[in-house]
């Protein structure tokens, strides 16, 4: 049991890794003035989840759902 815990330990550290790393590819949420006007719903906004920042958005909540589920884990002596 004490090699699975080392193996969960490396890929809970991995997956830190892998947060910070996705977190800081992302580009700022600055609305801007256009969202007061109503101008907020551009064709960007509606195919936002296609682009590559919607998958990295996406990665980043899959890793950080995933990291709670490990350090989870880690907290239970098993």
């Amino acid at each position: 049991m004490e090699v699975l815990r080392y193996i969960l330990c490396g890929i809970f550290a991995l997956g830190g890794l892998f947060i910070i790393f996705t977190v800081l590819m992302q580009e700022g949420k600055s609305a801007g003035l256009g969202t007061i006007g109503g101008m907020g719903d551009t064709y960007w906004e509606k195919n936002k989840a296609r682009s590559r920042e919607g998958k990295l958005e996406k990665a980043t909540k899959i890793a950080v759902t995933a990291f709670f589920v490990l350090a989870f884990l880690l907290c239970i002596n098993f």
